[in-house]
């Protein structure tokens, strides 16, 4: 953070819970239409007469677009500064957003998701970042859980409120109606996040091959993963998996590249902090997506009647996130944020015993423990992450925090993915295939729960946090 940033905070602190206000504005804003989507899949299935493989594309489109710009943007970021990413970011996504009122196929929609994505990494690979500047090292893990929990409030008020609007205004409010809240960031942003980035300072260059071979390799991998076992796709997914060396050994030859794997090598409390997120996030993404068929389908509920239900697990993270990380400010990260990896594995580990008759006491049972769970690993990862480095580095690292979120996602999402290509394909989803849903719902947990306790091996193994 500059001198003159820096004093501008100093001379009024208050400032500094306005740039807070704005992020988890934003940070609520992003997560509740994702979640609100799922809750609105098969109404949107219906009316644009999408197939099983299409309806599991629309929040896999979304991720594809959070994930190739995050590491450019995280590099731009450091070297013009945060603020204009973040408002391009933001004010991006809302105009994204008002597009759905043009949306007449299912093709459009997935057009729309993708640039909801690509807008969301500008906001995800700076928001962490500005957070932790502003703030300082006592006060940043309190800060950080705020952010988290505001990501959880938008996960916890999303399926509500994406089934209440589906009901009553149409599946397209939920992606219309959070742009006023959005209007609220822009102005917070625009008026206290003062910009970081200093004049004086010889900038770096982007490492515009870097960047393109990122896109690459993400896009084969999502493609390829997603199709299997098609030969093309066979062959997209060896390509993407070469493309990952060749990324690799072009940023090392790089004079200027987007990430110094070097130093993320000798760093080990930042790479085992983000391959822990990759493994958690990747078991917590496909959650609200089975759970939300599952439940409309197999239990016959209401979208709202649903959305109230997997309202429990992210009211949990929401009310232990800030907690947890005012604890990680105090005690050691990694202890906090593994014991919320068990727990979390125990959550899915229920949940794979679910029949399409099970009582609904025993999915409310497996969301307590997946909501304390991740409300106990999520900040104090982060705070160990972002700790772990200096602050002319953050948003870096906050966009590969951010990426190992996004990935994971990609990954476990791609996976699910396949699983309902193999077993309902190109098909609507009606009665007859419920059995076949059903499996596609156990094995998608039962790979969570795997997830999740090598999610708790790399926190654990990170080692103690040098503060």
């Amino acid at each position: 953070m500059s001198s003159n940033e820096t004093l501008f905070y100093q001379e009024n602190p208050k400032a500094v819970w306005f740039v807070l206000a704005s992020i988890c504005l934003a940070m609520l804003l992003i997560p509740m239409t994702l979640s609100s989507v799922n809750m609105a899949l098969p109404t949107i299935a219906l009316e644009l007469q999408a197939d099983a493989v299409l309806v599991s594309w629309i929040p896999s489109a979304t991720l594809w677009g959070s994930i190739v710009l995050l590491l450019p943007a995280g590099r731009v970021a450091d070297m013009v500064g945060r603020k204009p990413i973040y408002l391009i970011g933001v004010v991006g996504y809302s105009l994204s957003s008002l597009i759905i009122f043009a949306v007449d196929s299912i093709e459009f929609l997935l057009i729309v998701r993708v640039l909801q994505g690509l807008f969301s990494s500008l906001v995800f690979a700076t928001a962490m970042a500005i957070i932790a500047a502003v703030f300082s090292d006592r006060s940043r893990g309190t800060a950080l859980g705020l952010g988290a929990t505001s990501v959880y409030l938008g996960l916890t008020c999303g399926p509500l409120i994406g089934g209440w609007l589906t009901e009553t205004l149409g599946w397209r409010s939920v992606f219309w109606a959070p742009v006023a809240l959005a209007s609220v960031a822009i102005v917070l942003a625009m008026i206290y996040v003062r910009n970081d980035h200093d004049a004086e300072k010889p900038s770096e260059p982007l490492d515009w091959k870097g960047s393109l071979l990122f896109v690459a390799l993400a896009t084969l991998l999502l493609f390829g993963l997603s199709g299997l076992p098609g030969l093309y796709n066979w062959l997209m997914l060896l390509a993407g998996i070469g493309l990952i060396f060749v990324f690799v050994w072009q940023q090392n030859s790089c004079e200027y590249p987007l990430v110094r794997f070097s130093l993320l090598a000798a760093n080990r409390v930042l790479n085992r902090s983000l391959m822990a997120s990759f493994f958690m996030y990747g078991a917590h993404f496909p959650v609200l997506f089975l759970l939300s068929l599952y439940l409309q389908y197999l239990q016959g509920l209401s979208p709202s009647e649903a959305g109230q239900l997997i309202l429990l697990q992210a009211l949990i993270m929401a009310i232990l996130a800030p907690i947890s990380g005012r604890l990680s400010d105090r005690i050691e990260p990694r202890l906090i944020a593994t014991l919320g990896c068990v727990f979390f594995g125990i959550g899915f580990a229920t949940l794979i015993f679910l029949e399409s008759d099970s009582s609904l006491n025993h999915v409310i049972v497996s969301l307590c423990l997946l909501g304390i769970g991740f409300g106990l690993f999520s900040t104090p990862n982060n705070n160990a992450a972002l700790g772990s480095v200096p602050k002319e580095r953050l948003s870096i690292a906050s966009a590969l925090l951010n990426l190992s979120r996004t990935s994971g996602n990609m990954f476990s999402m791609a996976i699910i993915m396949l699983l309902m290509s193999q077993w309902l394909g190109s098909e609507q989803i009606r009665p007859e295939r419920y059995p076949d849903l059903m499996i596609v719902v156990k094995l998608g947990f039962a790979s969570a729960c795997a997830y999740s306790f090598l999610a708790a091996w790399f926190s654990y193994s990170r080692g103690k946090v040098t503060r």
